[in-house]
């Protein structure tokens, strides 16, 4: 069986990130389509949150080697402050040095036939690279999304330290892979030379977590299940981290207070849960700066099957993406799509995120950042519900984004990346 190297900073037991599902759901099903995973990750030390709870869905026998690691903001501070070079490219960077002495061991004691590492935490490309250079065995960069974005990353030495990362990729890496078509055409506009090793990799959902995300009791609002079947408010989800900017809910709830004093929606006809928000102060005090506090309900982080449970059992699911993520797509996008539920998209419509939900048949979308839209959309959407008309996804564009299928085309590419 051939043999692959994988650095990936997110792996079990880190909490708190879906991006984690991307490199556990390859390390499950790469070993039935011929390449045995080697798993390099960091020590958990370095993680801000832990959980034990998918730590049973890497499979036994695969090994795991964990590198030191420091998280530079946590670990490294003198009262409160810490000097930028410790967190450049990223606050992981202490990870590179026990993480290439470890790879090299890995590499004598193996000897895996393909590097991949994965972004985001950019030092993993930063690992992959130096471990290729010393070895010359064929690297695949997975970069997931985009780097060096216009204003992003804001600090000017770090953007050019990103920059730097990808332009080495771009020259070093046998494929650089991307979740959306956007952020490929992005790269092969920055570096034409590389165009043609440049692929769409989308994320996708894990259908055995799924069948196995048993359906747990007390996800609904007292308030919602204490009424009557056709009574009760619409219940939407929004599940994972809500942003400042990539995801602003600001005007979601400036239309919120707007239907609410306006007479046309009001809380017993929509109740909208944040679960695992990160940023609930935040939510809290905009709920509160215009007036639609009543509408919404704040929720601590779940276990993983517990959040797919969630996301089968409520009426429907709410995505959020600004107009500078159009080239990217959020990875929970998949699971919303397989949980079989009307989705609501406040979203560019000339994003990736839209081109998804568009492509899948779904229709209730608006801009993010347009109050306008949203008062229009969300009445529209609870009427539709309730008349048991709502749009759901496409069941056969479901049933092609699972992880086996994205696992597939890794492999392909896996094969495609060997020595001639």
């Amino acid at each position: 069986m051939k043999r692959v190297l994988m650095i990936a900073y997110h792996f079990p037991p880190l909490a708190g990130s879906s991006g984690i599902q991307r490199t556990l759901r390859f390390v499950q099903h790469l070993p039935s389509l011929g390449w045995q995973p080697l798993v390099l990750s960091a020590h958990p030390s370095a993680y801000e949150k832990t959980s034990d709870d998918l730590l049973a869905d890497v499979p036994a026998g695969t090994v795991v080697r964990r590198a030191f690691a420091l998280d530079t903001a946590r670990h490294l501070q003198i009262a409160g402050r810490y000097l930028g070079w410790m967190a450049r490219p990223d606050r992981w960077i202490s990870w590179k040095f026990d993480a290439i002495r470890q790879g090299l061991k890995l590499i004598e004691e193996f000897k895996p036939d393909v590097i991949w590492s994965t972004y985001p935490i950019a030092t993993a490309h930063v690992i992959a690279s130096a471990l290729h250079r010393k070895t010359g065995i064929p690297w695949v960069a997975d970069f997931r999304d985009p780097m060096a974005q216009e204003g992003y990353p804001a600090d000017p030495r770090t953007w050019q330290s990103y920059l730097g990362i990808e332009a080495d990729a771009a020259a070093q890496a046998r494929y650089c892979l991307f979740t959306t078509p956007g952020a490929v055409r992005m790269y092969q506009q920055r570096y034409p030379a590389a165009a043609s090793r440049m692929v769409v990799l989308e994320n996708g959902y894990d259908e055995e977590s799924f069948a196995s995300a048993a359906l747990q009791p007390g996800l609904l609002p007292h308030s919602a299940s204490a009424l009557g079947a056709g009574k009760r408010p619409l219940l939407m989800l929004h599940s994972g981290i809500v942003y400042s900017s990539e995801r602003d809910p600001t005007q979601l709830f400036v239309a919120l207070g707007r239907l609410k004093s306006q007479g046309t929606l009001g809380s017993d006809e929509l109740h909208i849960r944040f679960r695992a928000s990160v940023h609930d102060e935040m939510l809290q005090r905009l709920a509160l700066a215009h007036g639609a506090e009543d509408f919404i309900e704040l929720c601590p982080a779940i276990p993983y099957r517990e959040a797919l449970a969630e996301m089968m059992a409520v009426d429907a699911l709410l995505v959020m993406q600004a107009s500078n993520c159009n080239a990217q797509i959020p990875a929970k996008i998949y699971e919303y799509l397989r949980a079989g539920k009307p989705i609501l998209g406040l979203t560019d419509p000339r994003g990736d995120t839209a081109g998804v939900l568009r492509g899948a048949g779904l229709t209730d979308m608006a801009r993010l950042d347009s109050a306008d839209e949203i008062a229009r959309v969300l009445p529209l959407l609870v009427r539709y519900w309730r008349q048991g008309k709502a749009v759901l996804p496409q069941a056969l564009i479901v049933q092609q984004s699972s992880r086996r299928g994205r696992s597939e085309a890794l492999a392909e590419f896996l094969n495609k990346a060997l020595p001639l």
